[in-house]
């Protein structure tokens, strides 16, 4: 593992995406467009044994950079780079935008000559506008709908004269209130979607944290079995490599458990000789029965070796 490329193991990682895609299931929303959300994580490294991901004086780690793919929430662009590269920077120079697309992101990924770049692509954004950002209002885009959250849905311009140039055109801007009283303002280039279809937009990007979360929780990713960058970079695309398996399963089986609850009965039923769809089908307390040792088929040691002699 420490001499391997991992790049063995990240082309095996592009070919399963590419079944899983073919058969995952639309995001949910009416409109056709492909969605997507986009964020990074940190993976902490010690210095002491990873001196190769140092990124401060004494600090060391890895980001994954991510693109999640809202139909079937699949990792549909990995990048890994040293703690240190910016989350908008790694956007801006690696992912393609895709024309008639949506993509979502939190505040990390608020920069003017991004938006630009989505708009000129012929795509849309939808994050949340910064509090000190400088704008002042064209006029309402749509009337408020106080029962469906909709404070306000506002068409604004930035006023700042560096800000003009980097976004010379209008924006939405979308002021909405959860079910909690809290309020958040959305802000998006997309100009046909209804207000709450946005902010439901922006609720799925938390599709991705949890991807995270997944990953860090069910695969061990903070426990590596080897110290050189080959061996931590390998590890890490097998981890992804298992969630899309699982997810290729669940899609083509139309599996109603959850990726943990498939994890979990492949992992009690690992060492049997269940057929797959025998594992899907079982009952959980089927799962977790003990062996009957007493069973006719079973062959008894100290016999067979009685025999022998």
């Amino acid at each position: 593992m420490n001499r391997r490329s991992p790049e063995i193991f990240r082309a095996m990682f592009e070919e399963i995406l590419d079944r899983a895609c073919a058969c995952a299931p639309d995001h949910g929303f009416k409109f056709k467009n492909p969605l997507y959300a986009i964020d990074s994580t940190s993976i902490a490294l010690s210095l002491t044994v990873y001196n190769w991901a140092r990124y401060r004086k004494h600090k060391g780690a890895i980001k994954r950079h991510t693109q999640l793919d809202l139909s079937g929430n699949l990792p549909c662009y990995v990048l890994m780079t040293n703690g240190k590269m910016a989350d908008v920077r790694a956007a801006k120079k690696n992912i393609k935008i895709v024309p008639d697309s949506i993509y979502t992101f939190d505040k990390g990924y608020y920069d003017l000559k991004w938006f630009r770049q989505i708009d000129e692509a012929g795509a849309f954004f939808v994050t949340r506008i910064k509090n000190n950002a400088r704008f002042e209002v064209a006029g309402q885009h749509r009337p408020a709908l106080p029962k469906k959250g909709v404070i306000s849905d506002e068409r604004i311009g930035y006023t700042g004269p560096a800000s003009v140039k980097m976004y010379p055109g209008k924006l939405r801007l979308i002021e909405f209130m959860d079910d909690e009283g809290k309020t958040y303002q959305f802000l998006t280039n997309n100009f046909s979607l209804a207000a709450s279809s946005i902010a439901e937009i922006y609720r799925q990007r938390w599709q991705i944290e949890l991807f995270f979360k997944w990953i860090k929780q069910n695969l061990k990713i903070k426990s590596f079995l080897g110290t050189t960058k080959n061996a931590v970079m390998t590890q890490i695309w097998i981890a992804l490599i298992l969630y899309l398996l699982l997810s290729y399963i669940k899609f083509i089986n139309k599996c109603r458990y959850s990726i943990t609850e498939l994890a979990n009965r492949l992992r009690d039923t690992l060492m049997s000789d269940f057929a797959l769809l025998e594992v899907l089908n079982l009952n959980r307390d089927t799962l977790k029965k003990p062996p009957d040792w007493n069973a006719p088929e079973q062959l008894d040691l100290f016999a067979n070796c009685c025999n022998i002699f």
